[in-house]
């Protein structure tokens, strides 16, 4: 037996269960998960699929039965010789392309990673990608360093209250009970990096204290900060407690912590890396911290500041104005009343790095201190880096719009995290066992036209059939939660019907999504959602609101009214609590994928990519990614991108409008036209062809290999 501290004993024949719960490797392979659903299938629900956790809990007797189950034993060492040549694999992309470069760090500096949902330490798009670039620069052999915050409260857990209103609940995450472990330095010290902050509410000067978390992702290592810790005070305890959460003082103390801290602590571990690659503006104090220690070698600011912006990479990821924090000056003096002195510049100058004048007065912006500081730039979309372009010119006065220094690198998806398992078999087995090797090359993924069309509907169906029994147990455990007759719950047996057509919708419930853009002409949605009693159709919504959203919210509560309302009821729900789970669930259980933001207001979005790889079409606004991913064929495209219009108003009616004809005349009679064998033979072919040109162009493996190639390594070389 090995005895590991709080872990139930494991059998000699099993150990290596902690190994694999230790790193996050098995979030991307289902035959690793499979294992401890094996061992106690109700115990790996019950701690939400959390393999630490799991062994701290299961019963001694399940993990000798399946240590003497030869078939259990069989799937064992499959998975660890799986998971071994993984780790020793000496062939990866970044190796064969980059050899010289693999003692070169990639330090990647995140506010938020989305791994997997035992880890809620993300809020939605931006964490979701963080988490899909770390895996797939695991993936690709890049020698990549992941740095970020642990939050011990995470992102809010949501409720629903019979009144539809969101209530947000902040649960305490025990680092014991998740796949973390403190990091540290060479010579085996915890590691603990503090920053200094100004007082606060009769405090005095102070220094806030983080320990350092080391998180495995595959070969990739992953270092979080928390300041949860003795000796800090109650009020920087709760400086890293919840993602997003606090006022303006909590933020840039916040990202003081992240971009500061974040340096000191590669430096306590003795890692210099070779490109800083801020992903959004929270970080951006990072490039002071650089300066600083430039400075103090005896180089001129002038000096430091050429360094650091051959060496930094910026993602800047939103055209919304809230999105990109600014912090007014005599905040900023409070904070940082020595940083002109240790740059040996003007207040001034200090101040005029990130400087961008707002109508109540000159902020300093961290968009604009990342720009300023950094050599590389891009958006996350063709489209949102011409609206990046447009949006920083005035930091280029004497260049065009056209001609300012913002590239744009397009979002994608980790595959192997995304791809429904019953999918992934299909592809094994008509695409070759080495596909997920391939995954970015386009002619491999028209073997997809190959997949026998009895097939693929197969799998189609059951993956929808998931979905609706996944939806119902939700349900119930709601209803349950509230307390409801057992004739509630169960009538919740009969909540969405698994042989129709299934319309998908979630994300952050943010405004310019308009999440109830759908509901525009409800009498005219409810014809469509009865068709006839003959061509039926379904919508299943999930998402939440900022805390402090209260329009988000009010969406919120329409739909969930919505979906009780006559006509509606049973065929139009609202699942709470969206997270990574129910996202997986979503993405391939539904038939299409609907998304409505207000154009250009969409950056990229990858839920739809996601949706995409699995076989579900987009039904669209041109924004985003779709504006790339459209051909004609893989989906529908919603609105005239070329219309202008008088108000919001005039612009919501247009495309409401063009949503309902689009279901009416192409999408539902697409879904429903069947052969004399019961097939959608039309539907398939969009399906195929969404799936062709999704999978490949909108993968994390094409845009890690153009981060690297665009980005990291002129980066290196300069």
């Amino acid at each position: 037996m090995k005895s590991v501290v709080g872990f139930t004993p494991i059998p000699d024949r099993i150990t290596r269960l902690v190994e694999v719960a230790y790193n996050l490797w098995w979030t991307w392979h289902p035959e690793a998960q499979e294992l401890f659903k094996r061992i106690d299938a109700r115990l790996w629900e019950d701690v939400y699929h959390n393999p630490i956790l799991f062994l701290r809990e299961v019963r001694q007797s399940s993990l000798d039965r399946a240590a003497n189950d030869p078939e259990f034993i069989r799937t064992y060492h499959d998975v660890l010789t799986a998971f071994d040549e993984y780790h020793v694999y000496d062939q990866t992309w970044f190796k064969q392309t980059y050899p010289d470069k693999l003692r070169k760090p990639i330090a990647y500096f995140s506010a938020e990673f989305g791994l997997h949902e035992c880890l809620p330490i993300y809020s939605g798009g931006l964490g979701i990608l963080s988490g899909d670039h770390t895996k797939e620069a695991s993936d690709l052999g890049l020698p990549f360093i992941g740095v970020g915050f642990l939050y011990p409260q995470g992102y809010f857990r949501q409720t629903i209250t019979p009144n539809g209103d969101q209530e947000a609940h902040y649960v305490k995450v025990r680092f014991a009970e998740v796949p973390a472990r403190p990091a540290f330095t060479g010579d085996g010290k915890e590691v603990v990096v503090s920053v200094g902050l100004p007082a606060r509410n009769n405090l005095p000067d102070r220094r806030v204290y983080a320990k350092v978390y080391h998180i495995q992702v595959g070969t990739v290592p992953l270092y979080l900060m928390d300041t949860d810790i003795h000796p800090n005070s109650p009020e920087d305890r709760e400086l890293s407690a919840r993602l997003y959460g606090g006022d303006e003082e909590m933020r840039i103390a916040q990202e003081m912590v992240l971009g500061i801290g974040g340096v000191r602590a590669l430096r306590a571990m003795g890692i210099e890396p070779a490109v800083y690659h801020m992903n959004e503006g929270h970080s951006a104090f990072l490039v002071l911290e650089r300066a600083r220690e430039l400075v103090q070698t005896g180089l001129s600011f002038a000096e430091a500041r050429e360094i650091i912006r051959k060496t930094s990479v910026f993602t800047t990821h939103t055209p919304v104005p809230a999105g990109h924090d600014a912090f007014p000056f005599p905040m900023i003096d409070r904070y940082f009343p020595e940083a002109h002195d240790l740059l040996k510049v003007s207040r001034e100058k200090f101040l005029n790095l990130a400087r961008q004048d707002q109508s109540w007065g000159p902020t300093f912006s961290m968009t604009v201190l990342a720009l300023k500081m950094s050599g590389k730039h891009n958006g996350v979309s063709k489209l949102h880096g011409g609206v990046s372009r447009r949006m920083w010119s005035w930091l280029w006065p004497n260049k065009k719009p056209e001609d300012v220094p913002i590239s744009h690198v397009t979002n994608g998806i980790h595959t192997e995290t995304w791809l429904a398992p019953e999918l992934k078999a299909l592809f094994d087995q008509y695409l070759g066992k080495n596909w997920v090797y391939r995954i970015d090359d386009e002619a491999m993924w028209d073997g997809v036209d190959f997949i026998p069309d009895d097939e693929l509907w197969e799998v189609m169906h059951k993956l929808r059939l998931r979905l609706v029994d996944f939806v119902r147990l939700r349900t119930r455990q709601r209803l349950s939660r509230l307390g409801r007759p057992a004739n509630e719950l169960q009538a919740t047996q009969g909540l969405l019907n698994p042989d129709i057509l299934t319309i998908g919708f979630a994300r952050r419930f943010a405004t310019y999504k308009r999440a109830t853009l759908i509901f525009h002409d409800t009498e005219r949605l409810k014809r469509i959602v009865y068709g006839d009693g003959i061509r039926p159709v379904q919508f299943i919504f999930a998402g939440k609101a900022h805390p402090r959203d209260e329009p988000g919210k009010n969406f919120i509560r329409e739909v969930y009214h919505r979906s009780h309302e006559a006509g509606l009821a049973g065929r139009l729900v609202f699942i709470e609590d969206y997270d990574m789970n129910v996202a997986r669930h979503m993405v391939a259980g539904v038939d299409v994928w609907l998304n409505t933001p207000r154009r250009p207001m969409e950056a990229s979005g990858t839920s739809g990519q996601k949706a995409g790889l699995n076989g579900s079409p987009n039904l669209s606004i041109l924004d985003g990614w779709w504006a790339e991913g459209f051909n004609g064929k893989n989906g529908w495209a919603v609105g005239d991108v070329d219309a202008e219009y008088e108000n919001e108003g005039d612009q919501n009616h247009a495309d409401a409008t063009s949503i309902y004809e689009l279901l009416e005349n192409e999408v539902v009679p697409a879904f429903y036209k069947r052969d004399n064998k019961g097939l959608p033979r039309q539907w398939l072919k969009i399906v195929k062809e969404c799936i062709r040109t999704v999978a490949p162009q909108f993968s994390m493996t094409r845009m890690i290999k153009d981060y690297t190639t665009d980005l990291y390594v002129p980066s290196m070389e300069e």
